[in-house]
């Protein structure tokens, strides 16, 4: 199999994005502007940013009840020790 033939595989199972971006790739080395593909930009992701924990005490009211001290032990004599 030629080359080419490798490569019209490849650009067969891309998606619509990842095409765009292949395009952009042959367009910036046919314009020989960059030596290193590693150097070509890519399209940022999103920044992750882990939860604050805000959107659930937005539900949670305050403790109701006497019996705080109560669940309290129930939680401490039960617990296991934590395995990792």
């Amino acid at each position: 199999m030629s080359m080419k033939e490798l490569l019209l595989e490849e650009i067969d199972s891309l998606s619509q994005e990842e095409l765009l971006q292949a395009i952009n790739y042959v367009r910036i080395m046919k314009s020989n502007r960059i030596s290193d593909l590693s150097e070509i930009p890519r399209t940022p992701k999103p920044p992750h940013r882990p939860g604050s924990g805000k959107s659930i005490l937005r539900h949670v009211g305050k403790w109701v009840g006497d019996d705080l001290k109560e669940c309290l032990e129930i939680v401490k004599s039960t617990r296991g020790l934590a395995k990792f």
